[in-house]
């Protein structure tokens, strides 16, 4: 007899207690077989099964074909319909299926995976990230700058962007500033913080995508701008006050500059016109010097021809060339210590106050005079002896 059979005494229940009639004693604990029956009726009303008291126990199938079906259609049913997923126009979708990534991945559009069996990570692999980086850093000639830059970068394949680095934007920080370091410790504070700048920039972007490369992040490196490139907020006054010094040298240059090819035109110009009147002084020189030779050679014919009355002649008008810029003149008187003193300028002046006629008129009457005072001496010459007419 089974311990739990109707009229089981007292010593047959292992745990101490009655029979589940209800004599008396504890109670003991619950029949498996009658939970699980009472499990199974419940099931069976709301299936449409039988119901009752006495229903089969599980293993004399106490569940309908038609429950058991409706069950299972209606568990695949949800999981196919969990199943799907959209990736949008900028999206690529990584697959992992039981933790392996798969080298195919999802496209845009709607999509099904299995639950369970394959994970989808969507990736954006059209939109342009921005990463901004600053810090203090030195120069190659010993100067500590202020540097902030901005990455811009897409994600290049999605695939080794999901799968190969585990933070890739803590890994793009720190390949930015190695590259950063790398390019400014070779750089001097006036590239830094002058012209230089565009071409730190390239250098940048370039290392930046080789350190990325290696890593196999899956990111292109679109650009890489320098904000700012100062020296520190401590010293920035004395360096504003060099790069004003250097703007001003720039501005001296550009005036003096200037000032060049203003002057060296004028200066060519003139150096041109001093060479053309040398030019002309030089032909005026020749042809004076030319009539002047030519002259002399005709008064020479003409001296050989009659030389006492070319003697004179030329005598005369030495002394009219002379007279003409002196305003007094002695002459020797013969047979005395007396000299003959003729005032030229008073007889100028004389004839200048007597003449009452337009001014030119004078010259005619002054050179009258002197004609008339030279024909007065030539005259006065002619009557001394021949050797008394020199000069002394």
């Amino acid at each position: 007899m089974a311990w739990n059979e109707p009229g089981g005494g007292k010593k047959d229940d292992p745990w101490g207690g009655g029979g589940r009639g209800g004599g008396g004693g504890d109670q003991g604990p619950p029949d498996l077989d009658e939970a699980l029956r009472k499990l199974q009726n419940q099931l069976s009303r709301v299936f449409g099964g039988g119901g009752g008291g006495g229903g089969a126990s599980i293993g004399g199938g106490g569940f309908s074909a038609r429950a058991v079906a409706v069950v299972v259609g209606v568990a695949l049913a949800a999981y196919f319909l969990l199943g799907f997923y959209t990736l949008d126009e900028q999206e690529r979708g990584v697959v992992f299926r039981f933790g392996a990534v798969q080298e195919q991945v999802a496209m845009p559009g709607l999509r099904w995976r299995p639950r369970g069996i394959d994970e989808v990570t969507p990736v954006n692999v059209t939109r342009v990230f921005s990463e901004g980086h600053s810090a203090l850093m030195l120069t190659e000639d010993q100067n500590i700058v202020d540097v902030s830059l901005t990455v811009q970068y897409i994600v290049a394949n999605p695939i080794d962007y999901a799968v190969n680095v585990r933070q890739p934007q803590v890994s793009l920080q720190q390949a930015t500033e190695s590259a950063l370091r790398h390019v400014v410790g070779g750089s001097t504070m006036d590239d830094v913080i002058g012209e230089g700048r565009e071409v730190m920039a390239g250098s940048v972007q370039e290392r930046l995508q080789s350190y990325l490369d290696s890593y196999g992040s899956g990111m292109s490196v679109r650009s890489v701008n320098l904000d700012r490139g100062a020296p520190p907020a401590q010293v920035e006054s004395a360096f504003d006050d060099v790069q004003r010094a250097r703007e001003d040298e720039v501005r001296f240059v550009n005036e003096a500059n200037a000032y060049a090819e203003q002057i060296i035109p004028e200066s060519r110009g003139d150096a041109q016109r001093i060479i053309e009147q040398a030019q002309a002084y030089r032909d005026q020189v020749v042809a004076r010097a030319e009539g002047e030779s030519d002259r002399f050679t005709r008064l020479l014919v003409e001296y050989q021809a009659a030389s006492e009355v070319t003697r004179n002649r030329l005598y005369i008008d030495a002394i009219e060339s002379v007279l003409e810029n002196v305003s007094k003149v002695f002459m020797d008187v013969e047979g005395g210590n007396n000299m003959l003193y003729l005032p030229l300028d008073q007889l100028r002046r004389g004839t200048g106050s007597s003449n009452t006629t337009p001014r030119a008129n004078s010259g005619g009457s002054q050179d009258a005079a002197i004609r008339d005072l030279a024909d007065a001496v030539l005259r006065e010459i002619e009557s001394r002896p021949t050797n008394a007419r020199r000069p002394r």
